[in-house]
């Protein structure tokens, strides 16, 4: 769907080193009465080298960083403060300048600092010569207070041992459930005063700290995956400071609110239908382009079962199990740039298992790597890979936001139940949230449930492609109806997310987010480049 230069910075823009725990008191209360008054302005200065090191040469003499503090419970503005990290590039023509553009690449727990060096990959020429971009890590993530259940990496490896990505028998059910448990205890003892305060409606009060610290008087906002429900939450809870809001690849709001675990289910499902999808389009453009094609989806099910008996051993001696097959198909599904190899690598295990199949394969096998997007939590754009010092973020914004019953005894049934409706995916996806929300640490978090109707001035413009597999299209039709005012554009695409790799619906965003003309509602609009051109 998209060049691979284009598609290699959709993912995972990954934090290195956190900037330090920011939490501080307010000091005297003539302190706290100013700091509760006004918003700061936001203090830019240079960024720190590492990262700097993160982003294009070309950018490091241009963007700019500020830590701005907000509270860590907006309920009590006078209590402790946090830091949120931003960094600015800065409009190319100041004279014409608009604004500024908060930008959020998904997850939750998707570290969004550097993005706004990366601009070009998501915006048009005219986008980035009117607004400053900014980036940020929202709170407990990156390098804003970065939220950890764990004191040492000994902890965390020892958790995850005998936690798997993929419980099948009794045996990897019971541990996983058991670590599991070990994990949000581990949560509970360690991760400190933001465990209760990491809602995406926190995130959103934070983003109208950010915007009046910038100078804006209303907020320009592109949010990607999980930043659709942050955009959605802004602009519910703050309607009139709502200038322009673009959501790409959405959430259901109201869904992923009340009944996490029926999200996670329906999840499961969009995951089913972007691979369905996509290898029937790999049968009609034939084994010259998809070495996988000749009754691909027959032959990926027999895969799947195959190895559900055991792992599968390719030439060269690396075997291959039913985890690996299901976590990289999942990851693949993101970027449809890399269908091709995937699809190759596929019908090499097709062939190991069938071993009269392979005269009839001519391609060689492609090592096909799983995307390094945090398991989903930064889902826009893949970079190569940075060193990675973990938080627990993730978990820590799901499982505030995300109601689930609270316990797990009952969670065999339920991922049978799950993967006898998508057989891929299901259980996978059961593995996640589902297995260790219950027992989440924070008791009746304060988190925003709607109402999610509330008008804004401008039209909400909602992004969806038809076969995206983290949010599928249904979810951006639910996004689009229950907003108060939104305008929903489609893309007849595969992958997660699109701007910068939809020509149409690049040129309907900037028109909107320039001049605030909202495209055609129903509007459907072609990717830049199909799989397996």
């Amino acid at each position: 769907m998209t060049p691979a230069s284009t598609r290699a910075v959709r993912v995972a823009l990954v934090s290195a080193l956190a900037l330090g725990t920011v939490i501080t008191g307010l000091g005297t209360a003539s302190a706290q009465a100013e700091a509760t008054s006004t918003v700061r302005p936001a203090a830019w200065g240079p960024c720190a080298a590492d990262v700097l090191a993160e982003i294009p040469a070309a950018q490091r003499d241009k963007v700019s960083c500020a830590v701005q503090q907000v509270p860590v419970d907006h309920s009590r503005p006078r209590g402790d403060s946090t830091g949120v990290i931003m960094m600015k590039r800065p409009a190319l023509d100041p004279a014409k300048k608009i604004g500024s553009l908060f930008i959020n690449p998904g997850g939750p727990g998707g570290a969004g600092l550097i993005y706004s060096a990366y601009g070009s990959s998501f915006f048009t020429p005219e986008i980035l010569e009117k607004f400053d971009l900014i980036g940020f890590d929202p709170r407990g993530v990156g390098r804003s207070a970065p939220l950890r259940c764990f004191r040492t990496q000994e902890e965390a490896e020892a958790v995850n041992e005998g936690w798997f990505a993929l419980p099948i028998t009794k045996d990897e059910i019971a541990s996983s459930i058991r670590q599991s448990k070990a994990y949000t205890d581990y949560c509970g003892i360690n991760a400190g005063p933001l465990l209760n305060h990491m809602s995406t409606e926190a995130v959103a009060r934070d983003l109208d700290v950010m915007r009046e610290a910038v100078g804006d008087r209303q907020l320009t906002y592109v949010g990607f995956s999980y930043g659709t429900l942050l955009g959605a939450t802004y602009a519910n809870i703050f309607p009139q400071k709502s200038r322009a809001l673009v959501l790409d690849g959405n959430v259901d709001p109201h869904l992923r609110l009340t009944n996490g675990a029926q999200y996670d289910r329906e999840r499961a499902r969009g995951f089913e239908i972007a691979l369905d999808a996509m290898l029937r389009r790999c049968d009609t453009v034939g084994v010259a382009k998809c070495a996988f094609a000749g009754d691909a989806r027959k032959k990926f099910d027999k895969i799947r079962e195959t190895l559900r008996k055991g792992p599968t051993t390719l030439p060269g001696g690396t075997q291959v199990t039913l985890t690996g097959v299901v976590g990289r198909t999942s990851s693949n599904l993101y970027s449809p740039s890399t269908f091709k190899a995937l699809t190759t690598w596929l019908q090499s295990i097709h062939v190991a298992q069938n071993p009269s199949a392979a005269a009839l394969s001519v391609q060689s096998v492609v090592d096909v790597p799983m995307l390094n997007n945090l398991g989903g939590r930064a889902d826009v754009r893949v970079l190569p890979d940075t060193p990675y010092t973990a938080d627990d973020s993730y978990f820590a914004v799901n499982c505030t936001d995300k109601p689930f019953s609270r316990s797990n005894r009952n969670w065999a049934t339920t991922a049978a139940k799950w993967e006898k409706e998508s057989p891929t995916f299901g259980r996978y996806q059961a593995a996640a949230d589902l297995l260790t929300c219950p027992t989440w640490p924070t008791r009746n978090p304060d988190r925003w449930i709607g109402p999610w109707n509330r008008h804004t001035k401008n039209p909400v413009v909602v992004v969806g492609n038809y076969y995206d597999p983290a949010t599928q299209y249904l979810f951006s039709q639910r996004m689009a109806k229950q907003l108060g005012n939104a305008r929903l554009i489609s893309v007849d695409a595969f992958g997660h997310c699109i701007l910068g790799d939809s020509a149409g619906a690049d040129a309907a965003v900037t028109r909107y987010l320039v001049d605030l003309t909202a495209p055609v509602n129903g509007s459907v609009y072609q990717p830049n480049v199909q799989p397996f051109a």
